[in-house]
Parts: structure tokens; C-alpha cells; sequence
């Protein structure tokens, strides 16, 4: 573990600027580089894990909710996004699960933890949680892939390529926040589009299949450990099959909710934080033993 020198800023929001003035900055080994780690506060651990083409500041208007409420919050860049190194073999949610592991075990001790997930970050974290179920105490699992995905996630996307006007990738991010993370698009300001220009530009694992498979509705299925569900009432990852979704989750008796936001997309937490934070932070506050 080391101290990290903080990350080029320029074209973050001011939100996530305050965040990072006041976080410790960390880094476990990852491949031929490093996992770079956030921490903010005191208190008993929750461990944030983003979503694809994603990074910590998929989780900017929820950290502070779990800073009010007397929780450490730690926010790792996943392996291969973000300012993190990409993992040492693979390109995918299995292949980020030994360095997030051996980082948290370094950062946190041996567990359990509990873990709040995000998208992409929810099949890490349900893969984490049955191969290492010593490491997690609980689960809040948002907009977890739990059907198989098509390839490409079944809605059409602009391609935001390096050799287009700065308008023109502008514009390909925004259509691609409309399509899939915001429901209400005239939410979509311009700190949002920073957000999500800055991450999809650091996204090193755009090979990643595993969502196109049931390998989340397997792992969700063998969790032995307490676990909630969240999504967006308007994720398309999921319309028209909520009730799928929801047997899916159910099917083990450890799933102690499945819970549909009103109003929000597939980034839920972030189009509907006041909802959200009410959700997760009872979810923290229900706690149990702080790590050793």
C-alpha cells in the first residue's frame, strides 16, 4: 500500500473537486501498475464499487449521505478504469476480482465488509462475495445485470471516437448518458457530461462479455450472504422484464429486497440521490461488526 499523488482534475465538476480535496488517496499492486483507492471519514467500512466505463465518481452525490452517517467510505477505480491500472490477466469481471480482493484485505483486513455495487460493479462484487464470502458481510447491489445482456446492451449507441470535434464527442456521450444511465435527459447538464466524457475516455476493459451471460444470476444465486437489490424504475437494461429480474433475485433466500426507484435510468443513484441515499443509508446504519 502507498499514498498516491492525486490524478489530473481539469475536467471535473466542482462536486467531485471537493470530494478529492478531502480524500485520502491510496494504491494496492495491480498488474504492472496500481489500484488507486479513496477514503473519506471515520467509522465502520462500506466499500463502493463503480460500474463500467465507469469510476469512483459514478458514486459523487451518495458519499457524502455515508459521510453524514458516520461510515467510512472507501471508492476503488475498479482495475482498468479510471486511474487504475488494468488487472494482471483478463479482461473482465472475473479478472478484477484477485486485486480487489488482496486490496481490500491489504486497506480494510480480512472482513467481512459490506459492499454497496453498482452495474457492471454488482457482478464483481456477487463474483467477490462466492469466492471469497469471508470478505463481505452484505451486499447493496444497484442495477445488478442479473438477465444475460444482448451484445451491446441492446440499445444503440453513438461511438464517441478520438478523431471527432470535441462537439461531435460531446454530443456522442450525451446521446449515450440518454440512452442508457439518465431517464429525464434535461438532467443531463454539463457536470454530468464531464463525468461521463472523463470515464468512458479511461475505460481499458471494452472487451468485457460476462453481462451477455447468466454468470451474475449464477453468483447471485450462491451468495450466502444478506443482499438488496436497487434499480432505476426506467433502467431499458431491464423494461419489460421486472418480474424476470426480481424471481431472479428472490430465487435466494437471502435477497432481503428488490426495490425499483421511481424516475431514474440505469444510473439511478446518482438521477435520483435524495431517494437513493434514503435507501442506502438505512442499508449502512443496519450494519454489522466493524473489521478488525
Amino acid at each position: 500500500m502507498s499514498e498516491t499523488a492525486a490524478p489530473s482534475t481539469a475536467r471535473l465538476p466542482a462536486a467531485a473537486l471537493d470530494l478529492l480535496e478531502r480524500c485520502r488517496s491510496v494504491t494496492t499492486p495491480c498488474g504492472e501498475g496500481a489500484m488507486v483507492w479513496r477514503c473519506w471519514g471515520e467509522g465502520r467500512p462500506v466499500v463502493l464499487l463503480h460500474g463500467g466505463s465507469g469510476s469512483w465518481t459514478h458514486w459523487i452525490r451518495n458519499i457524502p449521505a455515508l459521510l453524514a452517517n458516520g461510515c467510512q467510505v472507501w471508492a476503488p477505480d475498479l482495475p482498468g478504469f479510471g486511474d487504475s491500472a488494468p488487472p494482471p490477466s483478463g479482461s473482465d469481471a472475473d479478472a478484477v476480482v484477485p486485486p480487489l480482493s488482496a486490496g481490500m484485505r491489504a486497506l480494510l483486513g480480512h472482513g467481512p465488509h459490506d459492499i454497496a455495487a453498482f452495474s457492471f460493479g454488482s457482478l464483481v462484487a456477487v463474483l467477490l462475495a462466492v469466492e471469497q464470502p469471508e470478505l463481505v458481510s452484505r451486499l447493496l447491489l444497484t442495477g445488478p445485470p442479473v438477465l444475460p445482456l444482448p451484445h451491446g446492451r441492446g440499445v444503440a449507441l453513438p461511438a464517441a471516437r478520438s478523431n471527432m470535434t470535441p462537439q461531435a464527442r460531446a454530443d456522442a456521450h450525451r446521446a449515450g448518458l440518454a440512452a442508457i444511465m439518465i431517464h429525464q435527459p434535461d438532467l443531463i447538464d454539463d457536470d454530468t457530461l464531464a463525468l461521463q466524457t472523463a470515464n468512458v475516455m479511461r475505460d481499458r476493459m471494452r472487451s468485457r462479455k460476462l453481462v451477455t451471460t447468466d454468470a451474475c444470476a449464477r453468483a447471485v444465486r450462491a451468495l450466502h450472504c444478506e443482499f438488496e437489490c436497487v434499480w432505476g424504475g426506467h433502467d431499458v437494461l431491464c423494461q419489460d422484464r421486472w418480474a424476470e429480474v426480481f424471481a431472479t433475485c428472490e430465487a435466494n433466500p437471502l435477497c432481503a429486497r428488490t426495490a425499483l426507484i421511481p424516475g431514474a435510468g440505469h444510473w439511478v443513484q446518482y438521477e435520483q440521490a435524495e431517494a437513493f441515499n434514503r435507501l442506502l443509508t438505512t442499508w449502512a446504519r443496519h450494519g454489522g461488526t466493524p473489521a478488525s
